[in-house]
């Protein structure tokens, strides 16, 4: 399955924004996992950091294993709202797109997008005039819990 396409525009007040750009490099997933989980308990949602590690984990992941491009880096931008947490990764080949893989039970890789689909309320992607976002949310009620 193909990822879905970006949701209409929200306009709900961002709480707290962060955007970093890292190197196509596989150390580059864990410097953004550990950056978001840090992000996340500061902004009071730590109760979403282990989440928000794998999903970036897994997002960043795909995007040097399927996006990357010599010489260009992928961005992982973080985005809280008064009801969801978003998470955003762009890369630099929007020809590329995701879509959901159906691995055998033996198999070591193909599932980070079952992940993503399972985990967060809502994800998808955005074709750019170069490369592609794919996002993921996370839904946050008003005392900080995940609706269940």
């Amino acid at each position: 399955m193909i990822a879905p396409q970006e949701p209409a525009e929200k306009t709900e007040r961002v709480l707290h924004e962060d955007v970093l750009d890292y190197t196509s490099r596989p150390k580059s997933v864990s410097l953004a996992r550990h950056r978001a989980a840090r992000l996340v308990g500061e902004w009071g949602k730590g109760q979403l950091a282990d989440t928000t590690c794998l999903l970036v984990s897994e997002l960043a992941t795909n995007a040097i294993r399927h996006g990357a491009v010599r010489g260009r880096f992928f961005r992982v931008r973080l985005t809280l709202t008064e009801s969801a947490l978003r998470i955003a990764v762009t890369d630099a080949r929007g020809e590329r797109l995701p879509c959901e893989g159906a691995p055998a039970p033996d198999d070591t890789h193909g599932r980070g997008l079952l992940l993503v689909r399972t985990l967060s309320a809502r994800w998808g992607v955005s074709v750019l005039a170069v490369g592609k976002t794919v996002w993921c949310e996370l839904d946050v009620t008003e005392d900080g819990a995940v609706p269940s």
